[in-house]
């Protein structure tokens, strides 16, 4: 019976998470549901939703394996106030990477940010 190859413990550098790869796809996403639109309180939820949903699909077809994604979505009224927010994480710095996103326009605004950890098996 033969073994099972192993893993490799880090991905290919060509299969990697490539933040300026996914800022794109963020902002064709963003662009694509909100240009245009805007800011209803009602709305924000289901946009938000969608519009996360929307990048976590398409970074499905992306070639990085064995990668795992934590897409979060912020939608606010445009009022020409600052926001501030913050995350933590316990990551590998060797493998794991991030991305962020804004779109803004006279009524909203929007910030998007994926999380890209490697899955070691």
């Amino acid at each position: 019976m033969a073994e099972p190859a192993p893993h490799a413990t880090k991905p290919r550098f060509q299969n990697r998470f490539k933040p300026s790869v996914v800022k794109e796809l963020m902002r064709k996403v963003m662009i694509d549901k909100l240009d245009g639109q805007e800011y209803h309180s009602e709305n924000t939820p289901s946009w938000s939703r969608e519009i996360s949903d929307d990048i976590r699909n398409q970074l499905k077809e992306l070639d990085f394996d064995r990668y795992k994604y934590c897409v979060q979505v912020i939608i606010g009224e445009q009022k020409g106030e600052g926001i501030r927010f913050g995350f933590r994480a316990l990551w590998d710095a060797d493998t794991d990477d991030w991305a962020q996103e804004i779109y803004m326009n006279e009524s909203l605004f929007c910030v998007a940010v994926v999380f890209g950890t490697y899955f070691y098996s």
